[in-house]
């Protein structure tokens, strides 16, 4: 039987911090090498064959971390802003940042903007990064992007429906995650594409971010493609209705 493969994975990358102090080295180590294992996994995830990557890099509640981390965590994505260009194109990778950027200096921005534009014409596959996300942030802009439109009458109330509502969301385009994988131990989805993940199906490591490789990941595509997707409908099995 043909592997199932989801069409979209969502990563939730977690035990950065921790992989370091179990070292002995500090946190902001533990993110540089979380950094590189990102760079693998997109690599391992395309041959694969999953078509959509969508991983969380930066969350609107980490600018609660120490200031120190904080300043390195957007350092880091500066670098890869601009160091990802090379290796996008030459795996013809179409990178798309979602969430917040009204709170990212301007530099950064420009970065993103940039890597967006260089990237826009490619045709393999499609990487999301999460900065300065949050679900509920998400949505809250999402209905602010829409009142203007209900209140000059160019969408009436009445017909605001999901797609309407995923047409405003920063993932407006993306199928929904097929699967979300999070690591190191932690069993709960943090506010990471609340609307999308409906009927994601989640997957559980404790394995840090760090040692995440592709074995891992063949590990939670195996789990997935294990397990009978129903969308809350039903099914037959041994020639009964289950639900």
């Amino acid at each position: 039987m043909k592997k199932k493969i989801p069409q979209h994975v969502a990563i939730i990358m977690d035990g950065n911090g921790r992989w370091a102090r179990q070292r002995g080295l500090p946190r902001t180590s533990g993110h540089k090498k979380g950094a590189e294992v990102v760079e693998q996994i997109l690599e391992d995830a395309d041959d694969i064959g999953i078509r959509y990557l969508t991983v969380y890099a930066f969350s609107t509640e980490n600018w609660l971390r120490p200031v120190m981390e904080v300043s390195a965590l957007m350092n880091l994505l500066r670098l890869y802003m601009k160091s990802a260009k090379s290796k996008c194109m030459k795996n013809n990778v179409r990178v798309r940042v979602i969430g917040d950027r009204t709170k990212l200096d301007a530099d950064l921005v420009s970065s993103i903007e940039q890597l967006e534009k260089d990237t826009a014409s490619n045709t393999g596959m499609h990487f999301q990064i999460a900065i300065n996300y949050g679900g509920r942030d998400e949505l809250i802009r999402a209905f602010r992007k829409l009142m203007p439109a209900v209140r000059d009458g160019s969408i009436n109330e009445e017909n605001i429906d999901e797609a309407v509502i995923c047409s405003a969301l920063d993932t407006a385009g993306l199928p929904d995650p097929d699967l979300m994988i999070r690591t190191c131990g932690e069993q709960r989805t943090s506010n990471f594409l609340m609307w999308q993940s409906a009927y994601t199906e989640l997957y559980f490591t404790d394995i840090a971010w760090p040692d995440f490789n592709k074995e891992e990941l063949l590990k939670a595509v195996e789990a997935y493609g294990s397990r009978e997707r129903r969308y809350g409908g039903l099914t037959e099995e041994n020639g009964e209705a289950s639900e």
